[in-house]
């Protein structure tokens, strides 16, 4: 029987937790703060510790030194349901066993719980944190939450990394934060896109050259391989690369070793590598497109990065941080325009996004952003677009938000005119909407009643109510 500590500050997780582990065998006390925590460790010496970071006073990673005074060879398994990718790295440097992100699986956490338990008394060993991170990573919802934590536990390593996703979700954003939380932050970060190198001299561009190498080559010449030594190189559109630069990438990983064009020896360079490509590598190495031994090589540590479909949670985050960095004030997007954001497709997502941000600032001219604002949709799904470059409905959307404020605005001043305020303007949208039906069903009245969802004796009601109107 182990003995373990909760520490969160919600009942329910605690009573859930303990329901579940207690059932297991295990000696499970709860504390709702960290002062509760430390006082039960003086008296209950845990052989684990599942501690949540956001507790009322000291936060929980803050404490993990304290607890680890108390409880030395205690695992500690860091719950959070607000992480960011901050939040990862202070859990993994401050040396916890695993990261649970709420809401988690009761069956993920007893697996945790019970390697955590086996592994009693082995405590990772801190690694020293830059005093100050350079990533754009941007998110709170559990996809990204999920991405800081494999950034968080690849980082410190020396293994190669493959980051996957679709266009536009942040892979070298990912890459940039992998480097800067490593041992290798002091050196250079060489990024390079294999797809913008023309075949003809990838080799070179990538491994150097000696002088006569080849025709045109007057001098020696450091690759990038070379610039990077020490650091970390970047090859984004790892699927674009030729079969022969494959097996020299191959090679550099597996014996440090690079080969420069017309050279008789290799160097030796100290490189770790990250990849990244948008495309399927399993179903290029099935048509023999890329080579499976540096396919195995590359994923190493595999990372995904989540499309934004995936996680329009983070919208407002997103928006605020891409408002900030071109120096507007975020309370300058609203939630209309949130919301017309949550309802569109994202093909190009996070990318797509920071230009569509952009573009509406511009057009906003220093007011608040409106979704007529917007750009043109990318066209992919279809949605017919206006002239003015917003979709014909979140045009629409913003027309009427603008005329109800309006009359809002009006009847403000004018207790009369609010006295009827509101059936006045469904009456004003009703005339308008059978209007608009009948023009574009060019005067058939059963056609226009299929429209707006009426029966023809309905709508021939709503016309002579407008005929009347007319004639008075």
């Amino acid at each position: 029987m182990s003995r373990i500590l909760i520490v969160d500050d919600e009942p329910s997780i605690g009573w859930s937790l303990r329901e579940l582990l207690g059932g297991e065998g295990h000696a499970v006390e709860l504390a709702a703060t960290v002062d509760s925590a430390l006082e039960t460790c003086g008296r209950f010496v845990p052989d684990a510790i599942l501690l949540d970071v956001r507790l009322p006073g000291t936060d929980g990673i803050s404490a993990m030194p304290a607890l680890r005074g108390l409880a030395p060879d205690a695992a500690i398994i860091v719950m959070t349901a607000f992480g960011d990718l901050d939040t990862a790295v202070r859990a993994v440097d401050a040396g916890a066993f695993d990261y649970l992100v709420k809401p988690f699986d009761l069956e993920r956490a007893s697996q945790v719980t019970q390697r955590a338990v086996e592994r009693h008394g082995v405590v990772p060993a801190r690694a020293e944190r830059p005093e100050k991170t350079a990533d754009e990573l941007v998110g709170a919802s559990p996809p990204m939450q999920a991405v800081f934590k494999q950034i968080a536990l690849a980082a410190p390593t020396e293994l190669p990394v493959l980051i996957t996703g679709q266009t536009g979700t942040g892979k070298e954003l990912a890459a940039r934060a992998i480097h800067a939380h490593s041992r290798r932050r002091d050196r250079p970060l060489v990024a390079v896109n294999l797809a913008a190198i023309s075949p003809s001299v990838s080799e070179s561009e990538l491994f150097g050259h000696v002088r006569g190498g080849f025709t045109g080559a007057t001098s020696d010449r450091k690759g990038l391989f070379e610039l990077a030594d020490g650091g970390t190189i970047f090859l984004d559109e790892i699927a674009e690369a030729s079969p022969e630069v494959q097996a020299k990438l191959l090679r550099a990983i597996e014996t440090g070793e690079i080969w420069p064009v017309g050279s008789s020896s290799p160097k030796r360079v100290d490189v770790r590598v990250v990849a990244a490509t948008n495309r399927d590598l399993s179903t290029a190495v099935a048509a023999g497109d890329f080579r499976v031994d540096l396919y195995h090589r590359l994923r190493a540590f595999p990372l995904e990065m989540p499309p934004l479909a995936e996680r329009l949670d983070d919208l407002p985050l997103l928006v605020a941080a891409f408002l900030a960095g071109a120096g507007i004030d975020p309370a300058a997007a609203g939630a209309d325009i949130i919301d017309c954001l949550r309802r569109r497709p994202w093909p190009g997502n996070i990318r797509e996004l920071r230009h569509a941000i952009h573009y509406a600032a511009v057009m906003a001219r220093g007011g608040p952003l409106r979704p007529e604002h917007l750009p043109a949709m990318s066209g992919t799904d279809g949605t017919a677009t206006t002239s003015e470059g917003a979709s014909a409905g979140d045009a629409a959307d913003g027309l009427l938000d603008r005329a109800v404020s309006d009359w809002f605005a009006a009847a403000a001043g004018d207790p009369e005119h609010a006295a009827d305020l509101r059936d006045r303007l469904v009456d004003r949208v009703e005339r308008l909407l059978v209007r608009e039906a009948m023009r574009h069903a060019s005067g058939n009245r059963t056609a226009a009643a299929r429209l707006l969802g009426l029966d023809r004796a309905t709508l021939r009601g709503r016309l002579a109510d407008e005929e009347d109107s007319t004639a008075g």
